[in-house]
């Protein structure tokens, strides 16, 4: 008998769950039982006490806004700019022949060997964390754009122009639902880039944020804060990727 697909969806998360509880309890027993040293490990249960504290700090509270602001302002800035660039690039045959080398080679190199240049250009301030998070996520949006473009079946195109639609038509009417797919899945990349990117930028060279306050503690080797600090940054991933993947589900109709 084949299992139903809810149950298969109930089994999957059920293992997650069992997952994530055999790795918590291995954290917490093994500082606790001698196999790591506690002043290396602290226990789940000291690492979380010490989150809480933590979130209940004004000041730490502002670096969790500065951080997520200089999060939100790169992503809202370095999608839309790569998407339109990426678009038009696609659409001209001559300007991918010219550009596509010069972005896959941006594109393939490690994007922190730059940071030192935003540092020299704008400072440490709000501005270079938004600057180099919309440098690291633009090449992505804008790759992942082209590529959509390129998925776009030419007889839709000729059909809609043959109608007689605007170039706004066709972007809105034929691009959009053909690129949907791909445009989502980046989305959800470029969320994670702009998160690494802002974390780097903040714990290499800051006066606020919370990459600042993790690479303070990491010098300072104050374990169960920083440990606070990546176990907060990782929930925040997850559920900002999470969030982006369910939007990805409700639009799965565009993918038939």
């Amino acid at each position: 008998m084949t299992a139903s697909p809810v149950a298969g969806r109930a089994a999957i998360r059920l293992a997650r769950v069992l997952l994530l509880a055999a790795l918590l309890l291995a954290w917490e027993m093994l500082p606790r039982l001698g196999v790591v040293a506690p002043d290396l490990l602290p226990p789940f249960t000291e690492v979380a006490r010490t989150l809480v504290t933590l979130l209940t700090r004004a000041t730490f509270l502002r670096d969790i806004a500065t951080t997520a602001l200089e999060i939100l302002a790169s992503f809202l800035i370095a999608v839309p700019l790569g998407a339109v660039i990426g678009l038009l690039i696609a659409e001209s045959p001559y300007f991918a022949r010219v550009f596509d080398p010069l972005l896959f080679f941006l594109f393939s190199i490690p994007k922190s060997i730059f940071l030192p240049m935003f540092i020299l250009t704008l400072g440490i301030g709000f501005w270079q964390k938004v600057g180099f998070g919309c440098f690291s996520t633009t090449l992505l949006v804008l790759l992942s754009t082209q590529a959509a473009v390129r998925s776009v079946r030419p007889d839709h195109l000729l059909v809609a122009r043959s109608y007689g639609a605007t170039p706004a038509q066709i972007v809105l009417r034929v691009y959009l639902p053909s690129m949907l797919p791909i445009i989502l899945e980046a989305l959800r990349l470029a969320l994670i880039f702009t998160f690494t990117a802002v974390t780097l930028a903040e714990m290499y060279a800051s006066s606020a944020g919370v990459g600042h306050e993790i690479e303070t503690w990491g010098e300072n080797f104050m374990m169960p804060q920083l440990l606070a600090g990546v176990l907060l940054m990782s929930c925040a991933a997850i559920l900002l990727n999470e969030a982006v993947r369910w939007v990805e589900q409700r639009c799965g109709a565009w993918r038939t």
